[in-house]
């Protein structure tokens, strides 16, 4: 049985962790200190009123960080509120999972790729190359069950992900493969690799997340097999700063 939404968006949380959770009123908030959008964004636990979202606001603004929500497929109504008091919509993303066992079934070239916990100063490196710093590498150690993928190609390093478990799911994150190195399938064997890792720990459903826009990926996740089981977006102030992807 494929995870519902709830439990993908449970597992968003848990392999990809804020610093800190506060439930407040209606709201779950989260303290990113740096680590992007998904650390960062304040989710509703119901319906909300104008005067909710007033609240959420004053709540970030002095916790120093700009107003930011994460809208999901069930948050319709907040959608419309946020959208009537001028916030847009950034970063559509689309949260598709596949069955572990039909990606860890076909054989992984050798020495193609390892998975490895603590990363190595060349994973960092790469993920830096992609902007994946510090902060958002602190988040990747708050994680509980983790391990990161380590690839190389032609005797060369490729690529790195993130992977942590949240009960049967795990969930992927942060794929980045070295732009010399794209369009060899670096990331079909990234995305095996992950799931031999999660079949080994008796995770049924391997899930990550992809922006609308990036189309090469999505491609990619199609051909493996990954079907779009959820999805959200971002609504912020257009003069809220930075807007890079999180």
């Amino acid at each position: 049985m494929m995870p519902t939404e709830t439990q993908l968006f449970e597992a968003v949380d848990a392999t990809w962790p804020a610093a800190r959770f506060v439930r407040a009123g209606r709201w779950t908030l989260r303290d990113g200190q740096g680590g992007g959008k998904r650390v960062s964004s304040a989710t509703a636990m119901g319906p909300v009123t104008v005067g909710d979202i007033e609240a959420a606001e004053n709540a970030m603004i002095d916790k120093g960080q700009e107003p930011l929500f994460m809208i999901r497929g069930i948050d319709a109504a907040l959608d419309a509120k946020l959208a009537a008091r001028g916030y847009q919509v950034i970063d559509p993303v689309v949260l598709l999972t596949a069955p572990v066992k039909s990606l860890a079934e076909v054989p992984i070239p050798p020495l193609t790729t390892f998975t490895i916990w603590e990363p190595l100063a060349i994973m960092d490196e790469i993920w830096a190359k992609g902007g994946v710093g510090p902060a958002r590498r602190a988040v990747m150690a708050r994680a509980g069950t983790k391990t990161a993928v380590f690839a190389r190609w032609k005797d060369k390093p490729a690529g790195v992900a993130f992977v942590a478990l949240s009960g049967k799911i795990a969930m992927v994150h942060a794929v980045e493969v070295l732009e010399h190195q794209r369009r060899q399938g670096v990331a079909q064997w990234i995305m095996r690799q992950a799931a031999v890792w999660a079949a080994r720990q008796g995770a049924t459903t391997l899930a990550v997340l992809c922006t609308k826009e990036n189309a090469p990926a999505l491609g990619l996740y199609s051909a493996l097999g990954f079907a779009p089981s959820g999805q959200y977006h971002y609504r912020v102030k257009p003069d809220s700063g930075d807007l890079a992807h999180g």
